[in-house]
C-alpha cells in the first residue's frame, strides 16, 4: 500500500483499531461481584483440551493441566516414542517424526486420590486444534512493557494456578523491538528486553509458551521498527537519524515541531525481512506470533506463513487487526487465528459490538483456525502503564467470558496477572466453562434467537450435548427462554427430547426439562448452561 493512497479517514480508522482512543469513557456503576465458580477440589482433576496438534519433527511441549493438592505426580499410558514425561511437573517434551494420531491416558496422583483422562495427540499439518489460551501485554502495559513485567505475569500464571486450568501463552505485544542484527539480521530487542532467549527459556521452564509481536510494515502502530525497510541492510531512516527515544520508538522528542506521526511508517518497505525475523524468533524459542497491520492482505500473510513453517518450529500465527471477510478462506489456509474486529476496550458497548457480531465468521472457525474478536478485558487493564479495574460490571464480565467461550474465540488476558483479584481469578478458573471453549469439535456458537434484547447462542459439543448462553442485553432483569420443541431454536431438531440442564458457572444441575428451559437473567448478564440428553 502506497502512502499516497492512504487518506485521512483510513488513518482515523486505523488509529481506532490500534487502540488510540480519542475520548474517555465514563465508568459504569459498580456492583458487588458474586463468585459463582466453586473452588477446585483437593483431589486431582485433569483439565484443559482433550486434543493437541503438532507438526512432524517440531519441538513438542505440553504441560498436563491439573488442579489438586500438591505435591502431585504424573504418568502417561501409551506415550509414543520420541516423547518423554517429567513425572514431577507433568511436562511432555521431545518430537514426533511421523504424521499420525496417538491416543494416550494422562494420569495425575496426589495423597488424596488419582485422576485419569484420555488425550489425543495429532501429528500433522495443523496446530492450535483448540483456541489458544494465554496472556498478552498490550492491554495492561502498552509499549511500556519490559522483560521483568512479562516475567511477572508468567510467574503469576504459574503461581496463581492459571496454568493448571490450561492457560498457556505469555505474549509480548508491541514495544520490544530495537535495531536489526545478530546471526540472521533479525529484529533485536531494545534495552527493556536484555535477553530474549533467557526470557523464552524461563517461560518454557514454567510449562508455558512464549509469544512476540511484529508487523510487515516499516514501523508498527506504536512506532517501533517493523518487518520491512527501504534499505537492503535493514536499517531504518528515522533510527539512523536519531529521531528515536532510547527504546527505538519513533520521535526522540514527540513534541518537537518536526515530529512525525507513527503512521508515516505504516507502509511496506522495499525489502522484507520476514525470513530473517522468523529464524530469529525460532532461535529464541518463540511459540506464537501476533502480526499486526491493516488490511491483512494475503501476499504478506503467505510470506510470513512460509517463513514460519521453514523454521521447523510450531509457531501459532495470529493476524491482527480487522481481517477482511473476503479473505477468510485464505486465512483458514495460512493462519491459526485472525482478528475480526478493531481493538476492544473495557465497556459494555465495546464488548457487545465485538462479541455479538461474529456469526458470519462461523463457517471459517474450527480446529486449527479461529476467529478472534480480541482480548478479554477483565481484571486491571489500562493500556500502560497506569491501570484501573475493568469498567465492566460483574454481570457484564460473566457475559464477556461466556460469550468468548461459546464463540470458540482465543482467550487472551490483558490484565496484570500479578494483581489479579479473587473474582477475576474465579472467572478464569471455571473448568466447565473453559471446556466449552476448548471442546475438540471446535464449533463456533451462533445466534438462534434475538427478541427485545433477549439473545440465545448455542453450539454443538463433541459429545452431542449443547452449550447455550441466555443473554440479556437490556437494562432490566428479564426471562430468557431456549426451546427445542417443534418450533425450537436449537441447531438440530430434538422434538420430545428431555435434557438435563447444567448451570456451568455454578457447576450445578438445574433439573430435567422437556421442550424448553427458561430462566431469569440480570441486565447485561448471562446464564450459561449445558443441555445434556437424558437416556
Amino acid at each position: 500500500m502506497k502512502a499516497s493512497s492512504l487518506n485521512k479517514s483510513f488513518f482515523v480508522a486505523a488509529l481506532a483499531c490500534a487502540g488510540f482512543f480519542l475520548a474517555a469513557v465514563e465508568p459504569l456503576a459498580a456492583t458487588t461481584p458474586q463468585i459463582l465458580t466453586p473452588p477446585a477440589p483437593a483431589t486431582p482433576r485433569i483439565n484443559g483440551a482433550s486434543v493437541f496438534g503438532v507438526r512432524p519433527g517440531a519441538p513438542f511441549l505440553y504441560a498436563i493441566p491439573a488442579t489438586g493438592q500438591r505435591p502431585m505426580t504424573f504418568a502417561v499410558d501409551g506415550l509414543p516414542d520420541g516423547l518423554t514425561l517429567d513425572s514431577a511437573t507433568g511436562r511432555i517434551t521431545g518430537a514426533l517424526a511421523k504424521a499420525g494420531e496417538h491416543l494416550v491416558t494422562l494420569r495425575a496422583k496426589n495423597a488424596l486420590g488419582e485422576a485419569e483422562r484420555k488425550f489425543r495427540i495429532v501429528v500433522g499439518d495443523r496446530i492450535a486444534l483448540t483456541p489458544p489460551m494465554g496472556w498478552s501485554s498490550w492491554n495492561c502495559w502498552g509499549d511500556a512493557v519490559s522483560q521483568e513485567l512479562v516475567l511477572s505475569s508468567a510467574r503469576a500464571m504459574a503461581e496463581k494456578g492459571l496454568r493448571n486450568h490450561g492457560w498457556t501463552y505469555i505474549n509480548i505485544d508491541d514495544g520490544w523491538q530495537g535495531k536489526r542484527g545478530g546471526e540472521f539480521n533479525g529484529l533485536q530487542p531494545n534495552k527493556k528486553f536484555p535477553d530474549m532467549k533467557a526470557l523464552g527459556d524461563e517461560i518454557h521452564a514454567l510449562g508455558l509458551k512464549f509469544g512476540v509481536y511484529s508487523s510487515p510494515w516499516r514501523g508498527t502502530y506504536a512506532g517501533y521498527p517493523g518487518g520491512s525497510s527501504d534499505n537492503a541492510d535493514g536499517t531504518y531512516e528515522w533510527v539512523e537519524s536519531g529521531n528515536v527515544n532510547e527504546f527505538f520508538k519513533l520521535n526522540k522528542d514527540p513534541n518537537a515541531a518536526d515530529a512525525k506521526p507513527n503512521w508515516v511508517n505504516w507502509t511496506f518497505g522495499a525489502h522484507s525481512f520476514a525470513t530473517s525475523d522468523a529464524r530469529q524468533w525460532a532461535q529464541w524459542g518463540v511459540d506464537y506470533l501476533k502480526y499486526d497491520w491493516f488490511p491483512n492482505d494475503v501476499p504478506h500473510v503467505q510470506e510470513m506463513t512460509d517463513a514460519l513453517r521453514a523454521t521447523g518450529r510450531d509457531i501459532v500465527f495470529s493476524l491482527s487487526n480487522t481481517g477482511l471477510y473476503d479473505s477468510a478462506p485464505d486465512y483458514v489456509r495460512l493462519a491459526q487465528l485472525w482478528r475480526t474486529t478493531g481493538d476492544i476496550v473495557d465497556t459494555w458497548d465495546s464488548v457487545s459490538r465485538n462479541g455479538f457480531s461474529q456469526d458470519r465468521w462461523a463457517a471459517y472457525t474450527g480446529p486449527g483456525h479461529w476467529s478472534d474478536p480480541d482480548m478479554l478485558v477483565l481484571g486491571k487493564v489500562g493500556w500502560g502503564p497506569n491501570l484501573h479495574p475493568t469498567r465492566l460490571t460483574p454481570d457484564e464480565q460473566y457475559s464477556h467470558m461466556s460469550l468468548w467461550c461459546l464463540l470458540s474465540a482465543p482467550l487472551l488476558l490483558g490484565c496484570d496477572l500479578a494483581q489479579i483479584d479473587d473474582f477475576t481469578l474465579s472467572l478464569l478458573t471455571n473448568d466447565e466453562v473453559l471446556a466449552i471453549n476448548q471442546d475438540a469439535l471446535g464449533k463456533q456458537a451462533t445466534q438462534f434467537s434475538n427478541v427485545d434484547g433477549k439473545v440465545v447462542y448455542a453450539k454443538t459439543l463433541e459429545d452431542g450435548s449443547f452449550a447455550v448462553g441466555l443473554f440479556n442485553r437490556g437494562e432490566a432483569e428479564t426471562t430468557v427462554t431456549v426451546k427445542w420443541g417443534p418450533w425450537g431454536n436449537l441447531p438440530t431438531p430434538h422434538v420430545g427430547t428431555t435434557f438435563r440442564v447444567r448451570d456451568l458457572w455454578r457447576q450445578q444441575d438445574r433439573g430435567d426439562f422437556k421442550d424448553q428451559f427458561e430462566t431469569k437473567v440480570a441486565p447485561h448478564g448471562v446464564v450459561l448452561v449445558r443441555l445434556i440428553p437424558t437416556p
